[in-house]
């Protein structure tokens, strides 16, 4: 698999990507010539790591593209909605056919004492995003928010863009139709993705890959303490937030640089001071994927209460099932589900009335318990997991290995700590007046890349989280 977090990626595809996008002609102006650059430059991106599910997905393309047709042609009419559903049932059904079908397998063996054997199929990765991606296209053009995408060519580029394919943001069609007729190329718009995408790879390498090792570390320790039990937690929790986050910077910083503008997808989740606010910084392009496109249809918070507790549930089932095939999370999802109706209903006045810091505690610890769901296979070890944390299932409360990792981790804690905050954005900005950030940051960037090579070249820990979902 090709990752941006890899020498191949960063010192041969990329360069080799700019420089044949950037001399593709664009004649009157127009940028379809460049799209079709991007678009093969992302068919040998997702070839290069899923050859057997490239087909699939230009197949998928092309069905829906064509669907988006008769939705448009028929509007108003009967056959419209048919080519919606059918659109629906074809993206889903194949979702569910690759991601969900041996988790029902294994549940009708399991509760049925039959032995159906189970399909044992590779996920394509990115199909949950660029699902969502095809779905809110033809959703949107049904409802009319859309114009109808008449080249199957520039239909094929949105998807299949490499910035943003394989973990998003979800990128809606709504949100860059405008850009593949025609959009703007600048030496500063390109030198300001270039950094954003060298900060994110930074945060990758720098941070996330090394809480990461800890977590994965302190995870499979045979000291039982609850130092131990923290410490992974603790650096599960930072390691998710700055892998997904750095992989969200990078896709941003490349869409700047070739000219679209792909919005924001976290904003500081940490500093929340309640789990809704929480869910409003995480992961923004798809909780705000399920608000438009589940909830609100669904009637939102305007029907009655026994009604709204229904949407507040079956939309976070769904959004815990969307990260996986697995009853954990199921469980994560329904446990935030229940969280934001505790909230609404009781929590929320209490909490107007909490200091901030007391509000910024409960919400961490929430937000931690949550990531032990998420992360550990199946709810028998969450459970022991959360046991050690609270000092019921641990032998001690630290031992000569937690104390050793507590050492030769903590200045990574802080920095990923404050890392986490808009804290270094504040210090940053009173700077950039000074005439000396001229030479300081492209200084600071050219260190931040190098380094970040040199992590590279070393290691070996380097997964995306968010590639399995």
């Amino acid at each position: 698999m090709l990752v941006f977090s890899s020498i191949t990626f960063l010192y041969y595809f990329l360069p080799i990507v700019v420089v044949l996008y950037f001399i593709t002609p664009m004649p009157n102006g127009s940028p379809k010539l460049r799209n079709i650059t991007l678009l093969v430059a992302s068919i040998v991106f997702y070839g290069w790591g899923e050859p057997i599910y490239l087909l699939l997905m230009v197949a998928e393309i092309f069905i829906l593209w064509f669907f988006g047709l008769k939705i448009d042609k028929y509007r108003g009419k009967f056959k419209s909605k048919l080519f919606l559903i059918l659109s629906l049932v074809v993206g889903l059904g194949i979702l569910g056919f690759f991601k969900y079908a041996d988790f029902f397998l294994y549940n009708v063996n399991r509760f049925t004492h039959i032995n159906i054997p189970l399909l044992r199929l590779a996920l394509p990765i990115g199909i949950s995003f660029y699902t969502f991606q095809t779905l809110s296209y033809s959703i949107d053009l049904y409802w009319g928010k859309t114009k109808v995408q008449k080249n199957p060519l520039d239909f094929a580029t949105y998807v299949m863009l490499f910035p943003q394919l394989i973990a998003g943001p979800i990128v809606r069609y709504v949100d860059v139709a405008a850009k593949l007729k025609t959009r703007e190329h600048t030496l500063e718009r390109f030198s300001s993705g270039s950094r954003r995408f060298i900060v994110g790879l930074a945060k990758k390498v720098l941070i996330s890959n090394l809480m990461g090792e800890l977590a994965q570390i302190m995870y499979q320790s045979q000291e039982s303490s609850m130092l131990g039990a923290w410490m992974y937690i603790i650096a599960y929790t930072l390691h998710i937030y700055f892998d997904f986050s750095a992989y969200s910077d990078m896709a941003i910083g490349m869409g700047r640089m070739f000219g679209f503008n792909f919005l924001e997808n976290f904003n500081y989740p940490y500093t929340a001071k309640s789990i809704t606010e929480f869910w409003r910084k995480w992961h923004i392009s798809l909780s705000s994927w399920f608000r438009d496109y589940v909830y609100i249809p669904l009637g939102g918070n305007r029907t009655s209460r026994s009604r709204f507790i229904f949407n507040i549930l079956f939309v976070w089932f769904l959004t815990g099932f969307w990260h996986g095939a697995g009853w954990n999370f199921i469980f994560w999802g329904l446990y935030y589900g229940m969280l934001l109706l505790i909230e609404k209903f009781f929590l929320e006045k209490l909490l107007n009335k909490a200091s901030k810091w007391l509000k910024h505690i409960y919400v961490m610890l929430i937000v931690m318990v949550g990531w032990v769901f998420f992360d550990t296979p199946n709810l028998l070890m969450a459970k022991n997991t959360l046991a050690k944390m609270f000092g019921f299932g641990a032998d001690m409360i630290a031992g000569e290995e937690s104390l050793y990792y507590l050492r030769s981790y903590l200045v990574l804690f802080i920095i990923a700590i404050i890392g986490s905050t808009p804290f270094p954005k504040r210090i940053a900005a009173k700077f950039e007046s000074m005439k000396a950030m001229v030479i300081i940051e492209p200084l600071y960037i050219a260190a931040l890349l190098i380094i970040s090579t040199a992590f590279l070249v070393d290691g070996s820990f380097n997964p995306f989280i968010y590639f399995r979902f």
